[in-house]
């Protein structure tokens, strides 16, 4: 096996960090890899905040649900889906932006890219000894992520991403069985039998850690997840609609009270 597989292989999620800072050469090094990850078309659609002021990084920690890891991580990285250099080469050439950008393909772009960015800049940060976990939650209050880190229209906060020197070994997570995930050819639908058997896996390794709140299984927490009402971001909306992704007609906008119910 060699050096890359090794550190693909040992990846696992850091929420306790040594009070030690990230060297700006690693730093330096994390984002050439991102920037020389496959995008599409080249046009590049992915931008990389990095949040090291601590104020910052415990106001990102507040907006990202409290958080801890967030503060405490020496780098806080917000990957963006980014359309405002586009914006720009439009304006330039005397074109517009607004009705292409908002058809949702140039979401799914942005995403998918934010993602091969993330992926990239974990195995690149995992491989200098550095330890990571990715953070959804930076959508849960973007609206405020936005005016924080003073992103224009055309760019969206999708990702955040602690880095720093682990001060933990939390072990490494049971994945799914490969035949449940890679086919040959076409989709095997019948999971069941592999479902249940990453159940009594994952269970085991659930209460070897006494540490972790979740208990049970995987279908369990899956179902779990997204029972109804699911609605784990609810300003994602208005933000799509306010950076340009999403025209009047294609979402329907939370009202003041709407959302003050939900800050609360």
């Amino acid at each position: 096996m060699n050096k890359v597989m090794d550190t693909l292989l040992s990846h696992r999620s850091i929420r306790v960090y040594a009070d030690k800072a990230v060297e700006g050469e690693i730093l330096d090094q994390i984002m050439k890899a991102v920037q020389a990850a496959p995008n599409w078309v080249n046009l590049q659609h992915v931008s990389v905040v990095a949040v090291k002021d601590k104020e910052r990084r415990e106001k990102m920690s507040e907006l990202c649900g409290g958080q801890k890891h967030i503060a405490q991580a020496p780098v806080f990285l917000v990957f963006c889906a980014d359309f405002y250099r586009t914006w720009l080469a439009c304006q330039a050439k005397g074109q517009t932006l607004d009705e292409t950008v908002s058809q949702v393909d140039n979401l799914i772009v942005g995403a998918n890219e934010v993602g091969i960015a993330l992926g990239t800049a974990v195995a690149t940060a995992e491989s200098f000894g550095l330890g990571t976990v990715p953070i959804g939650d930076i959508r849960l209050h973007g609206l405020e992520v936005i005016q924080e880190l003073n992103l224009p229209k055309y760019v969206l906060p999708l990702l955040g991403l602690c880095i720093g020197y682990p001060a933990e070994n939390p072990g490494i997570k049971p994945r799914l069985p490969r035949e449940a995930v890679y086919f040959e050819e076409q989709y095997n639908q019948d999971l069941g039998p592999l479902l249940a058997q990453y159940d009594g896996i994952y269970s085991h390794y659930l209460k070897e850690r006494p540490w972790n709140s979740r208990v049970g299984n995987w279908t369990q927490l899956a179902a779990d997840f997204y029972q109804l009402p699911y609605n784990h971001y609810p300003e994602v909306p208005e933000m799509l609609h306010r950076q340009g992704f999403f025209s009047g007609n294609q979402v329907q906008v939370p009202t003041n009270n709407e959302k003050e119910r939900r800050r609360d």
